[in-house]
């Protein structure tokens, strides 16, 4: 890495990852054993660094030295303006380390495609156009026919983004989501914070700007239309994860109750304001009765008493996509990676002391 500009990219890196950490100039120096006037010359581009030093910087950032000199995708889902000295909040230091996650997840699976480990496939994208939240709906529905789930309930939100091309990691950082698209890959990373239903409405979410596509992510600006696109997308979420169609077929066997609502946000595992929210757009309740029963939400009792058994929650022990995590272990077997590296590229499903001993890994010459 020669090149000044180079440098000054690999400055604005250390900046970033430092500002979504909240650390100061001090605290990043004192971390890495330099003066700060040094980080500062550093950050603006205008003092290179040697190996030990990039690794020093990546370890006291928690990325990856690739992070740090390699170019970030140009397109991300990013839901809020840039840390900068001057604006830090928690919410967007949050979303500032979903975003380094996103791109270090989308290297993750590209190293496993390039170890040929790790077949992809084309990203479904939805034919029709999308500009109201009934087309969105719509294109909820058809992605459910493409995956052959029809009306039933989404067993792992994961398996279904992977069938739709989109590769999903969930993390325990703070936040909500984040997606890209570049190339041939779509990625995706899911925040655990919040309840289950939460989660996977986050999940069905980031789904959605694939699926109905993000005319507005190459321009981060706030406007009219962006606004208008995420209630879109949080149209599609909604009717992905529990279809209108349904709660409409319960009214035709009678009154919907809030102990029948109960047992459909249970079953299809879903938030209660999101069952409330697919329930009053099938006409079974009233704005006055959501606004009601939003204050009310269910107990883990209610849930038993609903359906009999408290239904397990999703995104939970998963943290990455199925065929990822086999690709993963093939990768170890015929020795393509290290068992450290397995791990790295794990997420947190499994520790070194869960991966088969190296007698049983069978690895080829």
């Amino acid at each position: 890495m020669a090149d000044d500009q180079e440098w000054c990219f690999v400055g604005e890196q250390v900046r970033h990852a430092r500002l979504s950490l909240g650390m100061s100039q001090q605290d990043l120096a004192r971390a890495v054993g330099l003066d700060r006037t040094m980080l500062a010359k550093v950050e603006a581009g205008t003092r290179r660094l040697d190996g030990l030093e990039l690794a020093r910087l990546s370890r006291a950032l928690r990325v990856s030295m690739n992070y740090l000199i390699e170019p970030r995708p140009t397109v991300l889902s990013r839901r809020s303006a840039p840390v900068t000295e001057e604006i830090g909040t928690e919410a967007a230091r949050a979303a500032e380390r979903l975003e380094i996650a996103l791109v270090e997840w989308l290297r993750d699976v590209r190293q496993l495609v390039g170890l040929g480990v790790l077949d992809t496939r084309p990203p479904l994208r939805y034919p029709g156009t999308v500009a109201v939240e009934d087309e969105a709906r719509q294109a909820a529905q058809w992605l459910r026919r493409e995956c052959g789930i029809d009306d039933g309930p989404i067993g792992s939100i994961v398996e279904v983004c992977e069938r739709a091309g989109q590769w999903t990691l969930v993390t325990d950082l703070p936040g909500d989501g984040a997606s890209l698209i570049e190339g041939d890959l779509a990625v995706a990373v899911v925040s655990t914070s919040g309840d289950p239903g939460r989660r996977r409405a986050t999940a069905a979410h980031e789904l959605g700007h694939l699926i109905i596509g993000d005319e507005y992510s190459s321009d981060l600006g706030v406007s009219a239309s962006r606004t208008h696109r995420e209630s879109a997308i949080d149209a599609f979420a909604a009717e992905l994860l529990l279809p209108v169609q349904v709660l409409a077929a319960a009214r035709d066997a009678g009154p919907v109750t809030r102990d029948l609502l109960v047992g459909h946000a249970a079953r299809y595992r879903t938030s209660w304001l999101l069952a409330l929210r697919q329930a009053e757009q099938a006409e079974v309740i009233d704005a006055p009765t959501r606004r009601l029963w939003s204050q009310n939400r269910p107990t883990r009792a209610e849930f038993m008493e609903a359906l009999g058994w408290v239904p397990q929650p999703d995104l939970a022990s998963v943290r990455v996509p199925p065929a990822y995590a086999h690709a993963v272990m093939e990768a170890l077997r015929i020795g393509r990676i290290t068992r450290t590296r397995a791990v790295e590229l794990m997420h947190g499903q499994v520790t070194e002391p869960d991966l088969p001993d190296n007698d049983d890994l069978e690895i080829e010459p």
